[in-house]
């Protein structure tokens, strides 16, 4: 699907600015140290599963694997990971509202669905 790799390819932009970004101008901003290393899992998780969108819509669009359709959903469950769990991370880390970190989960656990979700498209 054609949307997933545009939706990869800007989620991986976006990433390598928040990267950046993180790296130089919030170098001395953040209300603890330990929130920077917060701020590179956040970047970590958010361009892994960016090169997962990417996988996954080439592998839909080319339907190499079986059920497109749990590619599909795959995909969205990947992005909305992203949204869950690094942009969770990345406002814990700017602001240290640690309440924050009760959404970081949700985020992890989409990712898991959309792994296993690939599994499943691979064996049906």
């Amino acid at each position: 699907m054609q949307i997933l790799i545009v939706l990869g390819a800007i989620m991986a932009c976006l990433g390598v600015a928040l990267g950046a970004f993180g790296a130089h101008a919030l170098k001395d901003k953040f209300p603890e140290p330990r929130y920077a290393a917060i701020w590179e899992t956040a970047v970590q998780y958010h361009m892994y599963h960016a090169i997962g969108l990417i996988g996954l819509g080439i592998l839909s669009s080319e339907a190499l694997l079986g059920n497109s359709s749990m590619l599909s959903w795959a995909g969205y469950l990947m992005f909305a990971g992203i949204i869950f769990f690094s942009g969770s991370l990345y406002v814990l880390a700017v602001t240290g509202v640690k309440k924050l970190g009760a959404i970081t989960p949700i985020g992890g656990l989409l990712f898991m669905i959309a792994w296993v979700l690939v599994v499943f498209s691979v064996i049906a």
